[in-house]
C-alpha cells in the first residue's frame, strides 16, 4: 500500500511582535522542525485522521474532525483516506503547531489525489480552512511560514513575501513557561498607546527600523548584524512590559553562552525565546552555528526550560526551499 508523505515547518516571529498589529512590517520564518503526515487510500466509508493516538472522522463533532473535514472540502479529493499526523514542535508555544499540521496533512492529501494543477494554492487553501476552525480568522502568517520553510516579510493587509537569504540560520528555541493570552498582551499594548502616545510611537518606529534592517542583514548573510538587531528588538519589547523574569534569565544565559543575539518570540508574557547561533552555507552539516545553537538549547534544558536547536533554511527570492516547500513526497 502506498503512503503519501507531507511535511511542513513550524514558525517563529523574528522581528515585529505586536507592532505588526499597527501596520509595522515584521519578519517571520519557517523552521526545519514542524509536522509530518502520511496518507493512504482506503476502501472505508469516510476519511479518518489519527493524531496523538486518537482517531477523528471527517465530519465528526470534535474540532479536529471539523478541521479535517474543512481541509478536505476545499476540493474533494474523491478518495477515502487514512491520514496519520504528528508534530515535532510543542502546541501552545507560539511556534505554529496547528498550521504546520494543517499544511503537512494538506500536502499528503494532495499527493494521494494526484497533485494536479495549482497544488501550492490548494495546500494553502486547505491549511487556511483547517486553521479557521481553531482560530476563526487567522492572519495567515503561520500557514505561510509552514509552507515556505524560510524567511518571510509580512505586513498587515498586504501579506507575505519571501526574503532572499544566501545562508541557513541556526537558532535555539526554548520555552520559558506558560504565557499570558495573546489577547491580554495585545490589550496591554493598546493601553500604552492610549496612556503614553510618545512611548508607543517610539516603540513602533524602533521596530520598523529594526525589521527593515533585519531584512537587509538576512539578504546579506550578516549574522552579527542580525544578532544585534534581535537584542535591540528585545530591549523594545521589554520596554513595553512584554518580557518576564524567566525570559530575561534565558536571554542572559544565551548571551553568556555565546549567542549572537536573543529575544522573546510571539506575544510575550511568557512563551518561547529564540537565540541566534549563527549562519552557515545552505544545507551544511556540523557547522559552528549548529554547534552553538545546540549548546544553548542544552543549557536551557538543563536549567528546566524545554528547548531544541533548529535551522531556518535560506532561499532564493521568490522560491521556497525544496526541503520544506515542495509538494509532498510519495513513499512505497
Amino acid at each position: 500500500m502506498t503512503a503519501f508523505v507531507g511535511r511542513a515547518s513550524g514558525k517563529v516571529i523574528l522581528f515585529g511582535e505586536h507592532a505588526v498589529v499597527y501596520g509595522v512590517p515584521g519578519v517571520a520564518a519557517g523552521i526545519d522542525r514542524g509536522a509530518l503526515a502520511t496518507a493512504t487510500v482506503t476502501g472505508g466509508l469516510g476519511s479518518v485522521l489519527t493524531l496523538g493516538g486518537q482517531r477523528f472522522t471527517a465530519g465528526g463533532e470534535e474540532d479536529l474532525s471539523r478541521a479535517f473535514d474543512a481541509l478536505l472540502a476545499v476540493e474533494d479529493p474523491g478518495l477515502r483516506l487514512e491520514v496519520d499526523a504528528r508534530a515535532d514542535i510543542p502546541p501552545g508555544g507560539g511556534l505554529g503547531c496547528s498550521a504546520a499540521l494543517g499544511v503537512a496533512i494538506a500536502r499528503a492529501v494532495e499527493a494521494a489525489s494526484g497533485g494536479h494543477g495549482d497544488v501550492i494554492g490548494r495546500v494553502a487553501a486547505r491549511a487556511t480552512a483547517w486553521e479557521g476552525v481553531f482560530h476563526g480568522n487567522p492572519s495567515g502568517i503561520d500557514t505561510a511560514a509552514a509552507i515556505a520553510g524560510s524567511f518571510l516579510w509580512f505586513e498587515r493587509g498586504i501579506g507575505t513575501s519571501l526574503i532572499a537569504s544566501p545562508a541557513d540560520v541556526w537558532i535555539a528555541i526554548g520555552y520559558s513557561g506558560a504565557s499570558a493570552s495573546t489577547k491580554t498582551m495585545v490589550e496591554g499594548i493598546a493601553r500604552i498607546k492610549e496612556k503614553n502616545p510618545p512611548l508607543f510611537e517610539k516603540f513602533l518606529e524602533g521596530v520598523r527600523a529594526i525589521s527593515q534592517n533585519a531584512k537587509l542583514a538576512i539578504d546579506a548573510g550578516d549574522a552579527l548584524a542580525l544578532g544585534k538587531l534581535m537584542d535591540m528588538n528585545q530591549m523594545l519589547l521589554a520596554g513595553v512590559m512584554l518580557s518576564t523574569e524567566p525570559i530575561e534569565a534565558m536571554i542572559a544565559s544565551a548571551r553568556q553562552g555565546g549567542a549572537l543575539g536573543a529575544k522573546l518570540t510571539g506575544s510575550g508574557g511568557g512563551g518561547s525565546v529564540i537565540a541566534l547561533g549563527g549562519m552557515c552555507a545552505r544545507g551544511e552539516q556540523g557547522s559552528a552555528a549548529e554547534a552553538l545553537a545546540k549548546r544553548i538549547a542544552d543549557s536551557w534544558s538543563a536549567a528546566g526550560y524545554p528547548s531544541f536547536p533548529t535551522r531556518i533554511c535560506g532561499s532564493s527570492s521568490g522560491k521556497s526551499d525544496p526541503r520544506s516547500g515542495a509538494p509532498a513526497e510519495q513513499k512505497n
